[in-house]
């Protein structure tokens, strides 16, 4: 079969259409980098710093909660315990923050394990309300062990600029580690959504039966699902304790984090690597502003804050990045069958 000129020229437009929102995201992300290092202020640079860490952690999130489709309400037990780990580590033994970093995430790994095989059998509700169980008891501990964790007084780091203290001076180096972070659990999104192991997550969000029936161990999977996102989300409450240098258990351990990263992550597109980006780098300057700009009227940012989230879920229930992914999507459709129609 001979294809003319033009009939190459539309398939060269479908193979380019192919990569549009892997360009876009490419290039989305360029400019969340390029932005933060021209603004020479501390209070916007800060804006992006915390949008890093959220987004990295509503990330890590997506791999349970928008691949697998668990609604974890209790991600912020691995964002405490990578916090409280780290900050203890150096406090009380003089250990390097990256080092207590790593540490976090394969204690939460652990827990991860402990929760995953004792509830990922089990269908309906039961796995949420043991995540909240799981982030309430670590709290509780937290402000209860005052022995080891000073209790509600928190912990405040003394500030020693250092590479191996994880701190310097001015925010620069936090703009840079945070968004290292972001980048790195984006990409490990990206692969998940491209191996096998990603396929078998969405298949047993869309129908567990079926894809037990097809001999997806879907247990053992979304255990294995958990402990990844265990791992990457208490890397970002290490990085988060080092970079505000103070952590209290109501603080970390609040399941108001929890909710946020789910926020983030229906908000931007759950589901899809690049949609937390996109919701945390709404959801955080916006929250951060009406905090700002209504703080003489008590409650009512959260107010404001609150319908907004509420009109985009309703009017926008795929998410931003999920609106705009489907509109390559339908792109990307519409000219290959404008290419097989001609050929």
């Amino acid at each position: 079969m001979k294809i003319s000129s033009n009939n190459n020229n539309s398939l060269f437009k479908y193979n380019n259409i192919l990569s549009h929102s892997n360009v876009f995201e490419f290039v989305f992300i360029i400019g969340l980098i390029a932005l933060p290092m021209l603004i020479s202020n501390s209070y916007y640079r800060d804006w992006f710093v915390m949008a890093f860490i959220m987004a990295g952690a509503s990330c890590a999130w997506n791999i349970i909660g928008g691949y697998a489709g668990m609604l974890s309400i209790g991600h912020a037990a691995f964002f405490g315990i990578g916090a409280y780990t780290s900050t203890l580590l150096y406090v009380r033994v003089g250990i390097s923050p990256w080092l207590g970093l790593i540490a976090g995430a394969l204690l939460s790994t652990i827990a991860a394990i402990v929760i995953g095989r004792a509830t990922l059998r089990l269908k309906g509700t039961f796995f949420v309300l043991v995540t909240i169980a799981f982030c309430e008891v670590l709290r509780f501990t937290a402000i209860g062990w005052r022995s080891l964790t000073f209790g509600s007084m928190g912990i405040t780091l003394v500030f020693k600029k250092n590479f191996f203290n994880m701190m310097w001076q001015g925010k620069t180096a936090y703009v840079l580690l945070t968004f290292g972070y972001l980048v790195f659990v984006y990409v490990f999104n990206k692969i998940i959504e491209k191996k096998k192991f990603g396929y078998y997550l969405v298949a047993i969000r869309e129908d567990q039966d079926a894809a037990c029936a097809c001999g997806i161990p879907a247990a053992k999977i979304k255990t294995i699902g958990l402990m990844i996102s265990a791992f990457l989300t208490s890397i970002g409450g290490s990085i988060y304790a080092q970079y505000v240098m103070y952590i209290e258990p109501d603080v970390v351990f609040d399941i108001m984090i929890s909710v946020q990263l789910i926020l983030i992550g229906i908000l931007g597109g759950k589901g899809k690597a690049f949609g937390p980006i996109m919701g945390a780098i709404i959801i955080i300057p916006l929250s951060s502003f009406l905090r700002g700009s209504l703080a003489n009227l008590s409650g009512l940012h959260g107010f404001v804050y609150g319908v907004a989230l509420v009109l985009v879920i309703i009017f926008i229930p795929e998410g931003v990045y999920g609106r705009l992914y489907r509109f390559f999507n339908k792109n990307k459709k519409n000219i290959k069958n404008h290419v097989e129609g001609v050929m």
